[in-house]
Formats: C-alpha cells, sequence, structure tokens
C-alpha cells in the first residue's frame, strides 16, 4: 500500500478538490482501471436502459457469469456522489459477478452538482424497485441483494431501510466503506485525513456539490440518523483500516446489531479507502473480493 501511496504522489496530478466535477470526472474515468485486476470475461454483459420517477432514463449495465446464475445484486458505484460511473465499476462488477456466481447490475444514478440530494438516494431506490419486477424479463432467478462502495455504500444502507419499509425482501446488503454519519469529525476521520487517498478537502468538496449543510442530518444522507434498522436485510460490510469512513462503517455495524440484524464485518488491515479497486497492486483486494463475493453466495443460498 505504501508503494502504491508512493507511485500516486510521483504522478503530481492536481488535486480533485481543486478542479470542476466534470474534469473530476473526467480523470476518475481516465485511471479507474489502472490497478484494477484484468477485465474478466462473462457470458453476458448487456446495457440496459431503467426508468426513474421523474421520467429520466438511468444506464445501467447487466452482468452474469453463465445461465446457471442465482440472485442479482443491485450495485451502487462510489464517487463521492459526484464522481465514478457504470464505467468506472465494471472490472469490480465483473469479479463479484464471477465469484459469487450471480447476476449484477451497476446502476448509473444521477451525479451532484447537476443532481443534487436527493436525486442519488431516489435514483437508487427506483432502479432497485425495477430490478425487482424486471428480474423475470431479463430471464434472472432467485433472491435480490442491494451492494456499494463508499457513497454507493451509504445508498445501498438506505435503499435497504427503504426495502423493509416497501416490504421487498433482500438477502443481503453488502457494504464496502459507506459513509453513514452527518458529521465527518470522529476519530479515524481525523487521523487519516490526509495523504491517503481520500483526503478530507476531497469529502468536503464532494459533499459540498452533493448536499446543503441544512439537509446533513437527513437518515438518507446518514443513515446512522435512521430512527429504526431493525428488520433491514442482513449486513456485509467491508472496510479499510487507513480510511475516514473507518469509524462510519463500525459505528454502522453497531447499530445495525444493536436492533437486531445479522452482521459480518471484515477489517483488511494497512490499507485505504478504495483499494478495492487496487487488485493488480496489493493482494488484499482480491482478498475482498473474494469475501464480499462469499457472502452474497451465502446470502442466496440461504434466501428463501
Amino acid at each position: 500500500m505504501r508503494s502504491v501511496l508512493e507511485r500516486m504522489a510521483r504522478l503530481r496530478h492536481q488535486p480533485m478538490h481543486l478542479v470542476s466535477p466534470q474534469q473530476a470526472r473526467a480523470g476518475y474515468e481516465s485511471a479507474a482501471d489502472v490497478l484494477e485486476v484484468p477485465r474478466r470475461p462473462l457470458a453476458r454483459v448487456e446495457d440496459l436502459d431503467v426508468p426513474a420517477r421523474d421520467g429520466a432514463r438511468l444506464s445501467a449495465r447487466l452482468y452474469q457469469p453463465d445461465e446457471r446464475t442465482r440472485g442479482v445484486l443491485l450495485y451502487l458505484h462510489g464517487g463521492g456522489f459526484t464522481i465514478g460511473s457504470v464505467a468506472t465499476h465494471d472490472i469490480l462488477c465483473r469479479e463479484l459477478a464471477a465469484l459469487a456466481g450471480c447476476a449484477v447490475v451497476s446502476l448509473g444514478y444521477r451525479l451532484a452538482p447537476e443532481h443534487r440530494f436527493p436525486t442519488a438516494v431516489d435514483d437508487s431506490w427506483d432502479g432497485l424497485q425495477w430490478l425487482a419486477g424486471a428480474r423475470e424479463r431479463l430471464g434472472l432467478d432467485g433472491p435480490l441483494a442491494v451492494g456499494g462502495d463508499s457513497a454507493g455504500g451509504t445508498l445501498a444502507a438506505v435503499a435497504a431501510i427503504q426495502a423493509r419499509d416497501a416490504g421487498l425482501p433482500l438477502a443481503l446488503q453488502l457494504l464496502f466503506y459507506p459513509g453513514t454519519a452527518a458529521r465527518q469529525d470522529s476519530a479515524s476521520h481525523r487521523r487519516f485525513h490526509h495523504g491517503l487517498v481520500l483526503e478530507q478537502a476531497h469529502i468536503e468538496y464532494f459533499f459540498g456539490h452533493y448536499i446543503d449543510l441544512s439537509l446533513r442530518d437527513d437518515w438518507r444522507f446518514a443513515p446512522l440518523n435512521a430512527d429504526d434498522v431493525g428488520g433491514v436485510a442482513p449486513a456485509w460490510i467491508g472496510l479499510a483500516e487507513c480510511d475516514p469512513l473507518f469509524d462510519d462503517g463500525i459505528a454502522y455495524g453497531d447499530k445495525l446489531r444493536a436492533a437486531g440484524v445479522a452482521v459480518e464485518l471484515e477489517i483488511w488491515r494497512g490499507v485505504t479507502h478504495e483499494f478495492i479497486k487496487m487488485g493488480r497492486a496489493i493482494p488484499e483486494a482480491r482478498q475482498a473480493h473474494a469475501a464480499a463475493a462469499a457472502a452474497l453466495a451465502q446470502a442466496f443460498q440461504a434466501a428463501p
């Protein structure tokens, strides 16, 4: 991990928080695959068109390793609600589909600042409801799960609560280092605020584009503020030790357990935020892929 950070520092790119969101997106897209594992071929990769409540059409991509798959994961990419796309998380979704033996649908929810809170939340929930009704038409079988990384993990946690309230059964919520708190003032935020991929300046940049300060106590931005998480889907939470969001993940796992929700929480030591997209450089990324996929496969097998 130290070697990766040193190589990133030598590139001397202009800091993301000093450029426009459009420039930040382009830079993230161009570098998204540099440290990833090789792109895995799958039997079926199909672009989809998903309706949103306001009439917009959202891009999505279906991944299916073979016709024997059971279970479908709706995946929500990371990127601070401001950057990231189906394309930036293509390799990760291929890995999860192949390793878990399930179908994955990656959703291109709309980004800030063009679409501020709660558009990403609404798009994610609309996508999950649509997928629940479209599985048979798409030739998919088995139970449904939701997951994501970073901001996508936040959206997945929120969607799991919405699914419980709507009576939509989920086998699992799969959360890679989710943001869950209204304020970024925990010990891990203070300790890892600079020099480790996700910096405090980036977080302030993303959230400034996404949501007004006056709205940050809304549980749809900060799931830790949800009044009741009892009865939500079981959770798998994967965290990076050297990550400002580390304490957010621990706290949300504790909140779920206190409400009687089954939680499996795994920590990868010595790695940073975004490590799951560094499989070419660090073995922990591939370990996390395998662990998340095993949790998915087990949840789908156990679901009625």
